[in-house]
């Protein structure tokens, strides 16, 4: 690191040191951050973990400008700072790369690093001046970005590169990354870690967001875990396991292995044959899926996001229609039936967009817990609902779900995201279906609803639930599954046993680089 005189290799200014100390926010009945420090340094990579709640995003929302703390400060290099906006929080060296990328889709990549800043010519764009830093840059930290490619060209991890360079551009000495390997492959990750690495080794600050505790343990030096909205402690990677640092996240112990019993295939009960569906341009998104699922099976789904996952759920439900071929449910035809006739035929549905297709979320929790079956008996008589029933209902799968809700009657808005799919859960699984499509059950939820979510999972598999497990994270679906289906641009790369297939096989299976022969 050049110490001489305070400049990162790149030639910006080094953030010897940030802190964050006695953060409080309050929002109204909540109190999101109490009294929290935090303290970053140069060169380290610094990862904050938490469950979802736990204030992680509030507090990185504070550094970046977005929320004013109600009380606290932040220093930076020892200096008290104030960051009204995103503007100053990148003024003061202090970048952020968000979950979901902020690219243009139909501009290059020089286009997007200028976008909103000013133009040394002027009204003129200076794109050449641009592409040149962008060329240093990438040079610099092997980030392999082509200034004049188009955002849509490029593939995922070729996206992440360019926030990333978008950042450096900009000044960023401190970098906050917000879940950066979410929908990334094996390969891609490992990738991005090589860079992030380079980075901190260069004198950059790195904040490491992520709920996947094996990559904590891969990239990060130090590890902060908030609980609650309070610190519960700051401490080395290299000092702590994975139990531990799970502890410190729930206040408890966490099964972190899922211990998947053998069990007997029964009868198969989903299949799909030779099923091509298209998009309203006439594309195609699902080319020729032959696969099927058998009783007390869990399959599960892997590939990169934007694969054909969700298409291939909404054509199982009769959201999205079969261009040819058919989908059969224990027997019967049900290509592009209506998602009523396929709830009527055994058929449950976690939906991947809980509060967009999963949830009403102005009604209450009773209230969501029979939205499939408010017209049946017994909660209502064809003419009016039965409110005793239903109330009775929503007390036993709260408890039996273990769903932390202040009574029946609440919104479930006003819900934790863990809480939410728990309602989910309940009410398809109560249902006692021949048939389960959970699509990303456990997207965003934290540590401890994870696990609650796959036990109930594997205790469906022992009663002969046929599941089908469609999830971009490659950890749980490894885990979880016995046989593992892998997508790459709607194309069934292969078809293979869970315990016979390493990580890297999968991961160049979702990058479209190996093929192997489909199974059944």
């Amino acid at each position: 690191m050049n110490s001489e005189n305070n400049l990162l290799p790149s030639g910006l200014p080094r953030i010897e040191s940030l802190e964050m100390r006695s953060i409080t926010k309050r929002f109204p009945g909540v109190l999101a951050n109490d009294q929290v420090d935090l303290h970053v340094k140069a060169g380290e990579i610094h990862a904050l973990l938490g469950e979802n709640g736990a204030g992680k995003s509030t507090l990185m929302k504070i550094l970046y400008g977005l929320y004013q703390p109600d009380e606290g400060e932040i220093l930076l290099n020892g200096r008290p700072i104030r960051i009204n906006s995103p503007t100053d929080s990148l003024q003061n060296g202090i970048g952020m790369i968000h979950q979901h990328f902020m690219l243009v889709d139909n501009m290059t990549v020089a286009e997007n690093v200028a976008l909103g800043l000013p133009s040394s010519r002027g009204a003129r764009l200076d794109l050449d001046v641009v592409s040149e830093r962008i060329e240093e840059l990438a040079e610099k930290y092997g980030l392999q970005v082509d200034p004049q490619a188009t955002i849509s060209d490029l593939a995922v991890g070729q996206r992440q590169r360019v926030e990333i360079v978008k950042a450096l551009y900009r000044g960023a000495a401190l970098l906050v990354l917000d879940e950066p390997t979410a929908v990334l492959t094996p390969q891609e990750v490992d990738d991005i870690f090589v860079i992030l690495r380079q980075m901190a080794a260069d004198g950059h600050a790195l904040i490491f967001i992520s709920h996947k505790l094996h990559e904590i343990f891969a990239l990060t030096d130090r590890v902060s875990v908030l609980r609650d909205g309070r610190m519960v402690g700051t401490v080395e990677t290299a000092d702590v396991t994975k139990e531990q640092l799970a502890n410190m996240m729930v206040g408890r112990e966490v099964l972190l292995e899922r211990i998947r019993p053998p069990s007997e295939l029964g009868e198969v009960r989903l299949e799909f044959d030779n099923v091509t569906a298209v998009d309203g341009e006439g594309n195609p998104i699902l080319k020729n899926i032959s696969f099927q699922v058998h009783s007390g099976e869990i399959v599960g789904v892997a590939g990169v996001s934007g694969n054909g996952q969700r298409p291939l759920a909404r054509t199982i439900i009769g959201l999205h229609g079969v261009d040819s071929g058919k989908i059969i449910l224990e027997g019967l035809d049900v290509t592009d039936m209506p998602p009523a006739e396929m709830y009527r035929n055994g058929l449950s549905y976690i939906p991947e967009e809980r509060m967009h297709d999963g949830v009403i979320k102005d009604f209450s929790v009773a209230e969501n817990l029979v939205l499939q079956d408010y017209i049946r008996t017994p909660f209502s008589n064809n003419i009016f609902l039965a409110f005793k029933h239903i109330a009775e209902h929503a007390r036993e799968q709260i408890e039996a779900f273990s769903v932390k809700t202040p009574d029946k009657d609440t919104p479930v808005k006003s819900l934790s995201g863990g809480n939410i799919q728990k309602v989910i859960l309940a009410r398809e699984l109560v249902r006692k279906p021949r048939v389960l499509i959970a699509a990303q059950p456990t997207r965003g939820v934290d540590i401890g609803a994870t696990e609650y979510i796959h036990n109930q999972l594997l205790q469906q598999r022992a009663k002969g639930l046929a599941t089908l497990l469609i999830s971009e994270d490659l950890d749980e679906v490894k885990a979880m599954s016995d046989r593992i289906v892998v997508l790459f641009n709607g194309e069934i790369m292969g078809i293979v046993h869970s315990d016979e297939v390493t990580t890297e096989e999968l991961g160049l299976m979702m990058a479209g680089e190996k093929r192997l022969e489909p199974m059944n």
